[in-house]
C-alpha cells in the first residue's frame, strides 16, 4: 500500500466512540415518559455525556456551555 495516505478519523476528546458508548449504554437506567406531566422532551443521553466531558475537557463554566453544539444548556446536562 506504497503511496497510500491512510486517514483516521479522530475523535475530539469529549467525542464518545462508538464502542464506549456501547460499553456506557447499558449501564444507565432506562426512562419511562410520563403520560400524565411529561415535562420537558429529554436530551439523548448520549449527547448529555458529551457535554458533561466537553465541560470537564475545557475547564469552561456550565453556563457557557454552547447550545450550538447539541448538548443542551449546562442545566439540562
Amino acid at each position: 500500500m506504497a503511496g497510500e495516505e491512510w486517514q483516521v478519523a479522530r475523535l475530539k476528546p469529549w467525542e464518545v466512540s462508538d464502542e464506549l458508548w456501547a460499553v456506557i449504554e447499558p449501564l444507565l437506567p432506562k426512562h419511562r415518559r410520563r403520560s400524565r406531566y411529561p415535562g420537558r422532551k429529554r436530551l439523548d443521553d448520549r449527547q448529555v455525556l458529551q457535554g458533561i466531558l466537553f465541560v470537564l475537557h475545557t475547564g469552561i463554566a456550565w453556563e457557557h456551555l454552547p447550545q450550538e453544539l447539541g448538548y443542551g444548556s449546562g442545566m439540562t446536562c
